[in-house]
């Protein structure tokens, strides 16, 4: 099956923009197909927990940020790597995956979270 890898970049981007920044019904209704597997062991599987955890968050860290800094896309996969901005002017990279069903829409989603620290033994950016 071949995808629209361009499409599917900037459906991904456009998903985690609407659902960071308060809007994850409407994320889900928009971008996701009929099933929902996550992978973050802090947000529980489906599209509800989906949901949840992004409405607990807009709820508790009003005024955060993101940056798209990069999506890289292949077959029906995904990647993004994100600058965020947190309350307290605390800075996290974080790197996203999502898979696509047939339809462009999002059925899976993996991650991992780094604070971006004060120092770095070896001076390279975090991006």
């Amino acid at each position: 099956m071949k995808h629209d890898l361009a499409a599917n970049k900037q459906r991904a981007i456009d998903f985690y923009r609407t659902a960071y920044l308060g809007e994850p019904a409407k994320a889900v209704a928009t971008y996701v197909g009929a099933e929902y597997i996550q992978h973050n062991p802090l947000v529980e599987d489906g599209k509800q927990g989906f949901i949840d955890y992004f409405e607990e968050m807009a709820r508790d860290y009003p005024g955060k940020s993101i940056e798209f800094v990069r999506a890289v896309a292949e077959d029906d996969l995904v990647a993004l790597h994100t600058h965020q901005i947190w309350p307290g002017n605390e800075a996290y990279v974080t790197m996203d995956f999502f898979r696509f069903d047939g339809d462009g829409k999002i059925v899976e989603h993996w991650d991992s979270i780094q604070k971006v620290p004060n120092e770095s033994r070896n001076g390279n950016k975090m991006y």
